[in-house]
């Protein structure tokens, strides 16, 4: 199967609906085989001109189309409008906003803000720990500035120090590789010992800044510190990869998207992890597969995505 190379190509290519079907095929079987989502029958029929299957078992909805089983199951709209809206999202350096995708897709931004929080549930982080070294370890805080903030929420004049009304998002950068980040309620040790044991092989070599709960860790690492307060760079040691990452992130949260609530900031950051990660080496289409790849057995309702949930 030729693979398209461009937006202009992907559109016309994902029109044929035949083209849809082996992408999906190829996709969700690797072995080419279809197999039944409910009882993982191999014996399925394909009826063309409802455009879905028929399994031969006898069950409850032995009719199932390709997206029954992943991210676009029950959803109205068609693989012509779903594997688009992926391409973009997958490789729009800076992210793409829902009023873009409604009128490039002509669908409403509700329907297009639920499919790009669906297709960034695809962009999940699965990858090992990182290990070896060297490690760029720091935090940075998402949010507006205190002095933009209304009165009505700066609660009897109180003033906001430090983290104030901002989100902590921690990150571990290997140089030359893979980034993690994870959103988190706070950056005490509390916080930061369980992301840097799940993320972070023990013993390997990090470099971090001067600050001082990475001192007192659980696990064991090599660690080497820049001092802020009197340089960015000595030798080997610095942040400044993930620095980069940051901003790559601010950028697209601060020009693309404007506004991000807290409880939805980990998706955004999951959406720049896996473009940084496929940054290298892939193409526009190879980096729309690798997304593609991870839409299996997820699941986000709109009732689910609207539900406020505590970072805690």
């Amino acid at each position: 199967m030729e693979t398209p190379k461009t937006l202009l190509e992907a559109i016309k290519f994902f029109s044929d609906k035949e083209n849809v079907r082996q992408f999906m095929i190829s996709i969700r079987w690797t072995d080419g085989v279809v197999r039944c989502p409910q009882c993982g029958s191999e014996g399925v029929t394909y009826l063309e001109k409802a455009n879905v299957y028929k399994c031969k078992t006898v069950h409850p909805k032995q009719k199932f189309s390709l997206k029954v089983g992943t991210i676009f199951e029950d959803s109205p709209l068609g693989l012509d409008k779903w594997l688009p809206a992926a391409w973009l999202l997958s490789n729009c350096k800076n992210g793409i906003s829902s009023y873009e995708v409604a009128r490039a897709l002509g669908v409403t931004q509700k329907s297009a803000w639920h499919m790009l929080h669906r297709l960034r549930e695809a962009m999940t982080d699965e990858t090992g720990k990182l290990t070896g070294g060297p490690i760029e370890c720091d935090e940075t805080f998402i949010g507006g500035k205190i002095k933009n903030m209304h009165k009505s929420r700066l609660q009897d004049g109180r003033k906001y120090q430090g983290q104030g009304n901002k989100v902590v998002v921690m990150g571990m950068l290997e140089r030359g590789g893979r980034v993690k980040a994870k959103v988190m309620a706070d950056r005490k040790k509390q916080q930061i010992d369980p992301v840097m044991a799940e993320n972070v092989e023990a013993g390997s070599h990090i470099i971090t800044d001067e600050f001082p709960t990475y001192s007192f860790l659980s696990t064991p690492y090599d660690r080497e510190v820049i001092n802020h307060a009197m340089e960015y760079v000595n030798g080997h040691i610095h942040t400044n990869g993930i620095e980069n990452f940051w901003s790559l992130l601010k950028r697209s949260l601060g020009g693309t998207y404007i506004s991000v609530e807290p409880f939805h900031l980990d998706a955004y950051v999951s959406e720049q992890v896996f473009r940084y990660n496929n940054r290298k080496d892939a193409d526009d289409f190879t980096r729309f597969a690798t997304c593609m790849m991870g839409i299996q057995g997820k699941r986000l309702t709109y009732k689910a995505l609207t539900h406020h949930r505590s970072l805690n």
